[in-house]
């Protein structure tokens, strides 16, 4: 009974699966750990993903030899010119990227382009491995800034800028680099929240002329994290405004909406007052209610004059709501901070 049990082979599909997770390991040996070395990681990670990516097209074409057997693919001597391109440039993409990391490899990695922007950060008298060797050691530390999408990945330590993106690894010295804010994207939703987001974009210069300059892109809630890591100050070219938190950038929203809301025309005889929270421009809102018929929803009518300007009354709006659940935020309802009925953001109106 042993016997045949030894015998007996696995189903194809159990072979597959132990394949997969023999590759998986062997790659994952291969390339190492970033914590430990992650400049040694990246070298062999930015090469191994050259590899993979260079057998897509010669992939689709295989794939597309099993898909449509009538055009005979297989058989290059029988195939379209223009099948037969495709072919030649797929392999030939293939073999380059070949001797491609293989030159990369030669000298202990010395000659891949992580390597070289390594060479420009060295003392004469020392090689890039000892540069590797503190940036290595900075990435160990759990003080360093990090954030981004595993694409472009943006790590501060504290004598290092970084950039991890799918092929590269931008680094850059923190002592001569210089940092300016140049650009500034809001947008309403992100794939983490429901909530409207500020993406910043920094430009990353450095004085030495041999490394190039990159940019590197954070949310505006994580600015103040990343001055905290950053010796030196952060210009701001674009005179971008940049919202800090959250109730920042809520205000903005809110600004949005209310300004394609329904006009409130004052009647003759009526004048604007200063604003009662600021003291410091007119009045310019007015709460009516719009959203819902008479005698529906939890929205009532408020009879109040023209009493907050826009800012104010955002910032009141803001002050109302859950500070844990900002999602809901612009769905919600508040009083007026006059006579306490309660209104929602369809309801307040600009004063012209």
């Amino acid at each position: 009974m042993y016997s045949a049990l030894a015998d007996a082979s696995p189903p194809p599909g159990l072979k597959s699966k132990y394949f997969q997770l023999a590759l998986l390991l062997w790659c994952s040996g291969w390339l190492g750990s970033e914590d430990i070395g992650f400049i040694q990681y990246h070298v062999r990670r930015t090469s191994v993903t050259l590899l993979v990516h260079s057998t897509l097209p010669l992939g689709y074409y295989m794939g597309m030899c099993i898909a449509a057997p009538e055009k005979y693919l297989a058989y290059v001597h029988l195939i379209s010119d223009g099948w037969r391109a495709f072919f030649t440039l797929s392999l030939a993409l293939q073999l380059f990227s070949w001797v491609l990391v293989i030159y990369w490899s030669r000298h202990k990695w010395g000659n891949h382009p992580i390597s070289k922007n390594l060479k420009a950060h060295a003392l004469p008298q020392s090689g890039w491995g000892a540069v590797a060797s503190s940036v290595n050691t900075e990435f160990r530390r759990i003080d360093k800034f990090a954030t981004g999408a595993p694409g472009a990945r943006v790590l501060i330590t504290d004598t290092w800028i970084m950039k991890v993106t799918t092929y590269y690894v931008h680094i850059a010295l923190q002592q001569d680099t210089h940092l300016t804010v140049t650009d500034s994207r809001q947008h309403q939703l992100s794939p983490d929240s429901a909530t409207p987001v500020q993406i910043l974009t920094l430009r990353v210069a450095s004085i030495n002329p041999s490394v190039k300059p990159f940019d590197i892109r954070l949310n505006s809630t994580e600015y103040a994290e990343l001055r905290e890591k950053l010796h030196a100050p952060i210009r701001n070219a674009a005179n971008v405004v940049i919202h800090q938190t959250m109730s920042d950038l809520f205000l903005e929203t809110f600004k949005s909406q209310v300004e394609m809301n329904q006009v409130y025309q004052l009647t003759s005889g009526q004048e604007l007052e200063s604003c009662i929270g600021c003291m410091q421009v007119p009045a310019n809102t007015k709460l009516l209610r719009l959203c819902q018929e008479e005698g529906e929803g939890e929205c009532q009518q408020c009879y109040c004059r023209p009493m907050w300007c826009l800012t104010c009354m955002g910032k009141w709006f803001a002050s109302r709501q859950d500070q844990q659940k900002p999602e809901t935020w612009l769905g919600s309802r508040v009083p007026c901070p006059t006579c306490r009925a309660k209104f929602c953001i369809l309801d307040v109106c600009i004063v012209p």
